[in-house]
């Protein structure tokens, strides 16, 4: 009986050891998913933090500089 209640208790430790080793895992997983995604954020802000890249998003928006002329070309179609 005592033999059963003991295999009892290290099956019980077992299942909760491997239960505990998948969850550590799946949260591994997520770190590293994070830990991507924050270099990439780090990146783009890095990016968007360049003057070439703030002129180049202006313009695309139709921005222009103090003291530029804005020239708007209609008709053309495209080729």
């Amino acid at each position: 009986m005592v033999l059963v209640i003991v295999i009892g208790l290290y099956v019980q430790h077992t299942l909760s050891y491997f239960s505990t080793r998948a969850q550590a895992s799946g949260q591994e997983a997520t770190v590293d998913r994070l830990v991507r995604g924050n270099a990439q954020l780090l990146s783009e802000q890095r990016s968007l933090s360049q003057p070439a890249t703030i002129v180049r998003d202006a313009r695309a928006l139709g921005m222009v500089r103090p003291n530029e002329i804005p020239y708007v070309i209609t008709g053309h179609s495209g080729h």
